[in-house]
């Protein structure tokens, strides 16, 4: 009987798949493993991109990732390991996307994602996971606002058709909200 049988046969755990994965390489023992997880993956990818296309496209990438990544770590916790995977894919693409510049203008935050060099990465990194918890910690309207026109880079009136907020409320919204993020941002950096 062929380990693929066997991984169709029985309802393996998560560690007996990948060690099937890891012993014959058999993409079909990696896919059955990715498959048990790939929801969360999807909500993980939704909750940084917002758009449905866009994250199910990043489902089919961090599987195309996983093929040679799980070879070169020690996974002791599947889940958890594959949430940071996908949280980090997720990471990488929307800087990425913004060609390494800024992503919040200003001077609240700078970010000029040069990779190469080292210790300002960690740096970067950083307040970038900073920036991320300071924007949850804003009301709703002012955190919709400031995705929209700063990471997704939508001008006013895209905000506007977006929200359903007036021009006006959008305005305020961003104003506000960068202020709130800026003193959110200087508080956590002297903690």
């Amino acid at each position: 009987m062929s380990t693929r049988t066997l991984s169709k046969q029985k309802n393996l755990s998560d560690e007996d798949l990948l060690k099937l994965y890891l012993l014959d390489g058999d993409l079909n023992h990696l896919g059955d493993l990715y498959q048990k997880h790939s929801e969360m993956v999807y909500y993980v990818c939704l909750r940084y991109f917002k758009e449905t296309e866009r994250s199910q496209d990043a489902v089919m990438q961090i599987f195309e990732e996983l093929i040679d990544k799980v070879k070169k770590q020690d996974i002791q916790d599947f889940p958890r390991w594959l949430y940071v995977v996908s949280k980090n894919h997720c990471l990488m693409a929307l800087r990425s996307a913004k060609n390494k510049q800024e992503i919040v203008t200003d001077n609240f935050v700078e970010f000029s994602m040069n990779l190469h060099q080292e210790e300002n990465y960690q740096e970067r990194e950083e307040q970038l996971l900073r920036l991320e918890s300071c924007l949850d910690t804003l009301i709703e309207k002012q955190k919709k606002s400031i995705q929209l026109f700063f990471i997704e880079q939508k001008c006013y009136k895209e905000v506007v058709e977006i929200t359903g907020f007036s021009m006006n409320d959008v305005k305020s919204y961003i104003q506000n909200g960068k202020r709130n993020l800026k003193n959110c941002m200087e508080r956590n950096s002297h903690e």
